[in-house]
């Protein structure tokens, strides 16, 4: 495990594609009915390039592991364990299914081990990485959502920097609780795609989609062209937000950052 200033730290990355044309996420085709075309490109996205892992106004104060919550960024292809030494449960990449380098949050640590959250795994269940795989940087960013008054935060130690409202699952398809984390800050290639400006994908998935869904089970917070069903329970899981309060995000949160939703 190398541990290093902040700005040490690159997260930049290119897009390697696997993301079919279909909605990757729980939810966005829902926009496409209500009236926005979905891409048809072969990958929706590109993934916003990310220099640090912190906000650049923080590296100066930052030359070493500070902030509440700490974040691994993968240097290689590792396995990631049922626990310390336990048996290998899936292989994680250094970049995304979309292209970003691979930052974790990490929720705990042992002695030469990281316990992280990853897309990998289903909700609520973590796993563990060797510590020499990955580079260590703090954040003290995080995003809440409050499901039942439809409405988000970022915070920064402790304290709500952004408020903004955003639309959640519909009943029958409630956007999952639990600690979650961010794992790409991505932009459509299509502007006028059912995800807005921006999204922000997660590690969670939602798990009451509809019998039939095509497109994937990611959750996601992401603009939208029905800018109306913001703050209404409406979506298949992912959460929607405007663009003024996503670009905010792009620019503030890092990769791996937690995102708490709770009741």
């Amino acid at each position: 495990m190398r541990v290093l200033s902040a700005a040490a730290v690159l997260l930049a990355g290119l897009l390697t594609g696997g993301c079919a044309a279909k909605d990757p996420f729980a939810g966005a085709q829902a926009d496409a009915a209500a009236g926005a075309a979905a891409s048809p490109t072969a990958s929706p996205f590109v993934p916003e390039a990310t220099a640090t892992p912190v906000p650049a106004a923080d590296v100066a104060a930052r030359p070493r592991i500070e902030g509440r919550y700490v974040l691994a960024a993968l240097e290689r292809r590792v396995a990631l364990r049922a626990r310390p030494a336990g048996r290998v449960i899936r292989r994680l990449e250094a970049r995304t299914e979309f292209g970003s380098h691979t930052v974790l949050s990490v929720t705990a640590q042992r002695p030469g081990w990281l316990q992280v959250l990853t897309p990998e795994l289903p909700n609520h269940r973590r796993g563990w990485i060797p510590a020499d795989a990955a580079t260590l940087a703090g954040t003290d960013y995080e995003i809440r959502v409050d499901r039942s008054a439809r409405r988000a935060a970022l915070r920064r130690d402790g304290r709500t920097v952004l408020r903004f409202p955003v639309a959640v699952g519909r009943p029958g398809n409630e956007t999952p609780l639990g600690r979650f984390a961010v794992t790409d800050k991505l932009r459509p290639h299509d502007p006028t795609s059912p995800y807005g400006c921006c999204a922000i994908a997660l590690t969670g998935h939602q798990t009451k989609l509809e019998p039939g869904w095509p497109g994937g089970d990611r959750l996601a917070i992401h603009g939208t062209p029905a800018t109306w069903t913001i703050g209404k329970a409406v979506s298949l899981g992912c959460m929607r937000a405007d663009a003024a309060a996503l670009k905010r995000l792009l620019r503030r949160v890092p990769l791996g950052a937690p995102v708490r939703i709770v009741a």
